[in-house]
């Protein structure tokens, strides 16, 4: 039996920077300052999201002479979806757990 797991806390992270410009391409090293996570969280993570298919990956090469050419990444059509769904039950769960207020 093959279950899947649910996204990790860090990975919800990951596809709302993501979701914000799901369209465009973005460097780990952005996506890290975005997110607060460290090299040794992201890559994993975004390894991860790449074999499950919701992200694209492809290389770019460096606009800077002598520089190695760096990874990119965005979502795919369901990566996208997914990540709409994520921030969609964050906000809903936020919103079911508000206190009500009481009025005299």
């Amino acid at each position: 039996m093959n279950r899947r797991r649910g996204l990790s806390t860090q990975a919800r992270m990951l596809l709302t920077a993501l979701v914000r410009e799901p369209r465009e391409w973005q460097y780990g090293y952005e996506l890290s300052k975005s997110t607060g996570l460290k090299s040794g969280s992201l890559y994993p993570i975004l390894i991860r999201l790449s074999e499950q298919g919701l992200l694209q990956t492809a290389w770019r090469d460096s606009e800077e002479p002598g520089r190695p050419p760096r990874h990119i990444y965005r979502l795919t059509a369901h990566g996208a979806a997914v990540a709409r769904t994520e921030a969609d039950s964050q906000r809903s769960s936020r919103t079911a757990l508000r206190p009500v207020r009481a009025t005299s």
